[in-house]
């Protein structure tokens, strides 16, 4: 049985979550909650990074940073089921997923900036740097989304696992409205720690 380490406030862990589930593992895998804050948790020996997810398969090898679980998966499940093979197509998914991550890398980022530091000391340089990102990305999904059908489905688990929060959306100023189609998934709990 496949192990996943998580928390439900992390993106990154939801969409290998929605990997899981649409790739027909959830009988396979045991979800085990992580929490990458605390120096006890043997997390740390299982991702030096002490991020999360990490996914251990049976052979006990570790796999993290959600990109290569997802690769993981996919060869698991036979290939081609959320990354395509299609050259041309591997890479719109691919660069669609960079894109994505990187709007979460940058709300995440900002998340830090404001829950970790007194707010006499945010760096409200850095925070309007982060919003930058978020307010462009958010624009390049608007003018030009994934389609959001089954046959689409590699490119739009991107924007359906790590957009799935309001709270990006609703926390920029100035940020456009969620692309064509998408429908945000609910919050969850602030309970656990992000990626």
């Amino acid at each position: 049985m496949m192990i996943l380490r998580w928390s439900p406030a992390s993106p990154f862990g939801r969409k290998v979550r929605i990997a899981i589930s649409l790739l027909g593992f959830d009988t396979e895998t045991r979800i085990e909650p992580a929490d990458p804050t605390s120096a006890s948790d043997t997390l740390r020996q299982q991702n030096p990074l002490g991020k999360i997810p990490v996914l251990i398969p049976e052979d006990g090898v570790a796999y993290y940073d959600s990109r290569v679980i997802l690769d993981f998966l996919d060869e698991r499940a036979g290939g081609g089921k959320i990354v395509p093979r299609e050259p041309q197509r591997r890479l719109a998914a691919l660069r669609l997923q960079a894109l994505c991550d990187g709007l979460l890398d940058a709300s995440i980022l900002t998340v830090y900036e404001t829950r970790w530091r007194a707010r006499e000391h945010h760096e409200q340089k850095w925070l309007d740097h982060q919003a930058g990102k978020v307010t462009r990305a958010l624009a390049a999904l608007e003018t030009d989304p994934p389609a959001l059908d089954a046959a689409s489905l590699p490119n739009a688990i991107f924007v359906l696992a790590e957009i799935g929060a309001t709270t990006i959306r609703g926390s920029w100023p100035g940020s456009t409205p969620s692309p064509r189609g998408y429908r945000p998934s609910p919050r969850p709990s602030r309970a656990g720690s992000v990626e």
